[in-house]
């Protein structure tokens, strides 16, 4: 029997890849609860659009998607302002612009063009990022190119203590994301090159 060593390690990769994001969004899900008890923010990620077809005895049970996916989380920071963000998580150097879907840049433009504060939460080996919209979207205009680095991103990076803070800088800045967004709202800052 002949092994496709090629496809062997291909499928390897896509487990850790999955894997890893995994855990990407349960890092993610542990910032939401911490801010939830803390009153900063309620965020929950998005459910996925499914429809079980057909259930088994045994707890295995047949499904479809029904529909594209939105952004990964959505909900509402202390205040009343709404945060709509995608989480991308890459083992690579790089992260694509073109990783998202477009209906995923349609909502986040979308919730953006409507006063959210939209964004993706990136992972990129073991540092994490919180790159608003105005950035990714024009990621060709401000970089040059069509995928970004760490480095690229090292003024979005943002704190990890086992959950990824996406609401704390890691750079000194003049507050949090969420006071940073207010910053916006009131006038007196420019979110795309600041949140």
């Amino acid at each position: 029997m002949q092994i496709d060593h090629q496809r062997a390690a291909m499928r390897y990769q896509n487990k850790v890849n999955n894997a890893q994001g995994h855990f990407f969004e349960q890092a993610i899900k542990a910032a939401c609860a911490l801010y939830a008890s803390r009153g900063r923010a309620t965020a929950d990620k998005t459910p996925e659009p499914f429809r079980v077809l057909e259930k088994s005895r045994d707890g295995i049970f047949k499904g479809r998607f029904t529909a594209r996916a939105q952004p990964d989380f959505q909900g509402t920071l202390a205040g009343g302002r709404s945060i709509v963000f995608e989480a991308k998580y890459t083992t690579t150097d790089r992260l694509k612009w073109d990783i998202l879907t477009q209906e995923q840049r349609d909502a986040l433009e979308h919730h953006h063009q409507h006063g959210a504060i939209s964004a993706v939460c990136a992972g990129i080996g073991n540092d994490f990022f919180f790159v608003p919209w105005e950035v990714w979207r024009d990621m060709k205009e401000r970089f040059g190119r069509k995928y970004v680095t760490a480095a690229d991103l090292e003024p979005w990076r943002v704190r990890f203590n086992g959950a990824v803070l996406f609401l704390d800088y890691a750079h000194e800045r003049s507050g949090s994301n969420e006071e940073t967004a207010q910053t916006e709202i009131n006038g007196s800052g420019n979110t795309a090159d600041r949140l």
